[in-house]
């Protein structure tokens, strides 16, 4: 009789402790790195400031302590692109101001490593009169992936 009592013990155990665990993932949502990147003015002359932001988020808490936060900017079709890495501001925002001498259509992802997570959105933006964009399904966008990102 106590063994068939311990049994039945051990298996209610068994049975709450699983519930309990199977309600606490379903009120879990994943969490992703967000990164909203802007630019002002998006259209600029050139010698004048450009402010670049990114905010960055994991869920709904702003994150201060990324790992890395780094902006690459660079006109189209160059095959130089700057590298600038990027401290925290304010609530969770990573801010540059740059200007800019050459006129020209003009590109920026922003790298963002937090929370074992990279995101990198990019933009386009202008100074002074636009230059020929490049081609999204060109060779210079998948020639920095394959040399900046280790896609093979």
């Amino acid at each position: 009789m106590k063994k068939l009592m311990f049994i039945w013990l051990a298996v209610m155990i068994i049975i709450s402790l699983a519930a309990c665990s199977n309600n606490n993932a379903a009120e879990e949502e994943p969490q992703f790195l967000d990164v909203k990147l802007s630019i002002k003015p998006e259209k600029a002359k050139a010698g004048e400031p450009v402010v670049f932001e990114a905010k960055v988020t994991y869920g709904e808490e702003e994150v201060t302590d990324a790992d890395e936060v780094k902006f690459e900017i660079w006109r189209a079709n160059a095959e130089e692109h700057e590298k600038v890495l990027v401290e925290h501001a304010e609530n969770g925002i990573y801010r540059l101001e740059k200007s800019f001498k050459e006129e020209g259509t003009y590109y920026i992802y922003s790298h963002v490593t937090a929370h074992r997570m990279h995101n990198m959105p990019k933009k386009e933006f202008v100074i002074g009169r636009p230059s020929p964009p490049e081609n999204e399904s060109g060779s210079q966008e998948e020639n920095m992936d394959d040399n900046e990102h280790g896609s093979h």
